[in-house]
């Protein structure tokens, strides 16, 4: 569980620093560079939260596992921002898009037998 909550954090600073400033500074004379060094200073405290989920989170799952979690958390964070901070409507279609990611993650952590089992 612990490493769920780094990972919802982190993505939270990350959808920020991606996509923070199409709300924030949409029709700023911000020069695209000032855009970018926000942009990174905002991501250094994704990463305080990224590496040690990644870190504890190796301990029970595998790299892939841990890619495809830190997926589906991505998603769920972004589509609440999309929403609630710059104001874009889900469709259908996301809807499906989610369902499918959702499924890589299901089975990612599906339980297979071993081979030769």
């Amino acid at each position: 569980m612990k490493t769920v909550i780094l990972l919802a954090i982190s993505n939270f600073f990350m959808t920020l620093a991606w996509y923070g400033h199409l709300k924030y500074l949409r029709g700023s004379k911000w020069p695209l560079l000032a855009v970018i060094l926000i942009s990174w200073g905002i991501a250094f405290f994704e990463y305080c939260f990224q590496v040690p989920a990644n870190r504890i989170g190796y301990a029970t799952f595998s790299a892939t596992q841990l890619k495809i979690l830190q997926e589906g958390i991505s998603l769920v964070v972004f589509s609440l921002f999309a929403v609630a901070v710059l104001g874009e409507k889900l469709r259908w279609n996301h809807g499906i898009a989610f369902l499918l990611l959702m499924g890589a993650v299901y089975f990612a952590f599906m339980q297979t037998k071993p081979e030769g089992a």
